[in-house]
């Protein structure tokens, strides 16, 4: 069998969000053909994404029955030389944003990297709220950073994710005050002497609002894609739209929405209540034509998860689930971005 007819067989796989085969969007980077192999790279940017899962076992389907061995791998070029890379070894760098506080951004974040390592993926988890870091605090990560003999620091890990924290970093109850000038040069810092070795996903938890820790990230580093944290309520909604108007004045992809604390289902009468409103989340994405990856309802047990184990590792709780399917869609989004970006680009 020949390149061309290889080539054949891949144009039956069809890439269900770009409505056309992977041949002809260009989401073939290489194809080998030698005595024994067959080698093909596909330009699947999300790994462990359900989506992209699924095109990848769709390829090996279409090429069953070769005479030879099948190598099946996935890069995505970003069109930026390794050497200016302020992560080279980072695939995706997702920022996890709200325009206010008490949405429930951190544990958004938290469930959200836990999620992506529970499904196999390697993630790191950087709270980068220079001003109120709680993440170690929510995973229960009470070992320190170490340092190499090069004084490169070295990320601590819980639940498969590698963290970094300013509160490593600062005593425990010293507050932190700071001008913009000092906290972009501690996040620069932070991006080039942690090692984080080779990541396919690295969550960044946002301060609230759209000040200087926001404005260093996407100056600084390649982020590819960002999640909207918002409540049902109307303010916060209002709130979340700047973080999205903040984003797209820099050209950073929206992957989507989230509404936390969606609704609150009583655990003695089994009645549902709508604390915070309903629905303001998912007409919030419609209205901006934004991609609505789902609601956390506004569970106890995402409480008692923030102070330990998160939540989305318990997918029989309703929030668990819920978390979880976010978690998928939210690797689905970035799926798409990365391919759509290959695509125009071929």
């Amino acid at each position: 069998m020949d390149e061309a007819e290889i080539r054949e067989r891949l144009s039956a796989v069809e890439d269900p969000d770009l409505g056309d085969d992977v041949v002809s969007l260009g989401l073939v980077n290489e194809l080998a053909v030698r005595a024994d192999v067959v080698s093909i790279d596909l330009a699947l940017g999300a790994p462990y994404s359900p989506t992209e899962t699924a095109m990848a076992a769709e390829v090996r389907d279409a090429l069953s029955g070769l005479d030879r061995e099948l190598e099946l791998s996935a890069s995505v070029d970003t069109g930026v030389s390794s050497d200016d890379q302020v992560l080279p070894g980072v695939e995706n760098i997702v920022a996890v944003a709200s325009g206010k506080g008490g949405v429930g951004k951190s544990t958004v974040a938290v469930n959200l990297a836990a999620g992506l390592a529970d499904a196999g993926a390697r993630v790191g988890l950087f709270d980068a709220d220079v001003y109120g870091p709680n993440v170690p605090r929510m995973v229960e990560a009470d070992e320190r950073p170490k340092a190499t003999p090069d004084e490169q620091i070295i990320p601590p890990e819980k639940y498969g994710m590698k963290l970094m924290s300013m509160d490593f970093l600062v005593g425990e109850d010293d507050p932190v005050i700071w001008r913009g000038p000092m906290v972009h040069k501690v996040l620069t810092q932070l991006w080039e002497d942690v090692e984080w070795g080779s990541l396919d996903y690295m969550v960044v938890d946002l301060p609230p609002g759209t000040g200087d820790t926001q404005l260093t990230l996407l100056q600084s580093v390649p982020v590819s894609g960002a999640v909207i944290v918002t409540t049902p309520q109307a303010v916060a909604v209002d709130d979340a739209r700047k973080g999205l108007r903040m984003f797209g004045k820099h050209e950073t992809p929206v992957l989507g929405i989230v509404e936390n604390m969606s609704g609150f289902v009583c655990p003695d009468c089994g009645g549902e209540h709508d604390i915070f409103g309903s629905g303001g989340g998912r007409e919030f994405a419609a209205a901006t034509d934004m991609p609505f990856l789902g609601a956390i309802p506004l569970d106890p047990s995402v409480r008692e998860g923030a102070d330990g184990a998160p939540i989305v590792l318990d997918a029989d709780t309703e929030a668990g689930a819920a978390f979880e399917a976010f978690a998928r869609e939210t690797a689905d989004m970035q799926g798409i971005v990365r391919r759509r970006e290959v695509s125009k680009r071929s």
